[in-house]
């Protein structure tokens, strides 16, 4: 068996995402030599394709609510926050030429609503810094070899960070193919799970005409959790932010249910179903009623037949509409994934404890956080955290 060309490198990041690419920016402002293998033929695929629908890059909520929002993850991931959170990122992105705006949610987005024009800047500015990137180049698992069109490789860094991404969109490089190879070196994983992504539902044919339609104006309740936003009625079931924002909760088995009219009281909405007359059908007293038409209409007549005739008992459905999911969609298809590189897997600067001079940074980490700026923030976040403490290894 032919053995790899063999390369003594100064600094290596394998993975050209957010998290890979700001490790590589911090270690070349220290001072080092960095190479930047990735995977795919061109870098940042998952950071392009979330751009497409406006690259939510930050929030401006205060640092500590941001914070708050990461759960068991908040108090390891709080320092790197602090040390490079959204007033950093924000100053960052400019500095690229990006002006950002934020939205009436809070989300902070560039003008330009696209990751296109930052990613060019940033890949100009780091070449212009003496960063190398490899393009193709597969790690495959074994110390720091990789396969490259010109056959096998291996590198010899001083100093290594693994910024390889979670386990969704397999097609666009977080392929979670790396969690065998640290496994086998003794690295504690939890496992993947899927987050911020769709429910199944067993639709029925009636619910056809529906699919694509955003269900707006009303609460999502998963237990102890409510948010007030919209969500997406798809051929396969629900998705879309509200679902998102609870896609932890209804993961682990918590119902879903919705207040179709949460600036309307019990009482109002009983009283409005009472005053139709007897006669009317159902559906017909719904539609005078409450104005229930279309997609919520048909929403309805899925989940809560048989319709109750009393108006309290009624508005009680209405209140509290039981949404029976049969599970989460495939976890390649979710937007982040939960699970990876355990906490204590790693020192207080994300430096493996099984392979010393190996750090790790961005969604391969066991955090998970909604959409709204979450997820970038803490990539950017853990990325530049690995790549300044590696640049002091």
């Amino acid at each position: 068996m032919q053995m790899p060309q063999r390369e003594s490198v100064e600094a290596l990041v394998i993975g050209a995402g957010p998290a890979g690419l700001m490790a590589a920016e911090v270690l070349a402002a220290a001072g080092r030599q960095v190479v930047v293998c990735e995977a795919k033929p061109s870098p940042a695929r998952k950071f392009l394709m979330a751009g497409k629908s406006g690259l939510n890059l930050l929030n401006a909520a205060p640092l500590e609510v941001q914070i708050d929002t990461y759960a068991e993850a908040a108090d390891w991931l709080a320092p790197m926050l602090r040390a490079f959170g959204p007033p950093e990122i924000r100053a960052w992105a400019e500095g690229l030429g990006q002006a950002l705006f934020t939205g009436s949610s809070g989300r902070v987005f560039p003008v330009a609503m696209k990751a296109s024009p930052l990613l060019r800047a940033w890949l100009a500015r780091l070449a212009a810094g003496g960063v190398e990137l490899r393009r193709s180049w597969r790690w495959t698992g074994e110390a720091f070899r990789f396969a490259t069109p010109e056959g096998g490789r291996e590198l010899r860094p001083q100093v290594c960070v693994l910024a390889l991404g979670g386990a969704s969109w397999a097609r666009l490089g977080s392929d979670g193919a790396w969690a065998g190879a640290l496994a086998a070196r003794g690295v504690p994983l939890a496992p993947f799970q899927p987050a911020n992504m769709g429910f199944d539902m067993g639709w029925s044919a009636h619910m056809a005409p529906h699919f694509g339609a955003p269900i707006k104006g009303v609460r999502l309740m998963a237990g102890g959790q409510g948010v007030r936003a919209e969500f997406i009625l798809s051929a396969s079931g629900v998705e879309g932010g509200g679902i998102y924002a609870l896609s932890r909760a209804l993961r682990e088995g918590t119902g879903l249910t919705l207040d179709l009219f949460p600036d309307l009281a019990a009482g109002t909405v009983a009283d409005r179903l009472a005053r139709q007359p007897a006669k009317l059908s159902q559906t017909n007293r719904l539609r005078r009623a409450l104005g229930l038409s279309g997609a919520r209409l048909a929403l309805v007549l899925e989940c809560a037949r048989p319709l109750p005739r009393d108006p309290v008992a009624l508005a009680a459905r209405l209140k509290a509409l039981p949404v029976p999911l049969i599970g989460p969609r495939p976890m390649d298809e979710a937007i982040s994934t939960a699970g990876g590189i355990r906490r204590a897997s790693l020192t207080d600067g994300l430096e493996l404890r099984a392979w010393p001079g190996v750090f790790a940074a961005g969604e391969m980490l066991d955090w998970e956080a909604p959409t709204g700026g979450y997820l970038l923030t803490a990539c950017l976040a853990t990325g530049h955290w690995a790549g300044r403490h590696a640049a002091c290894a």
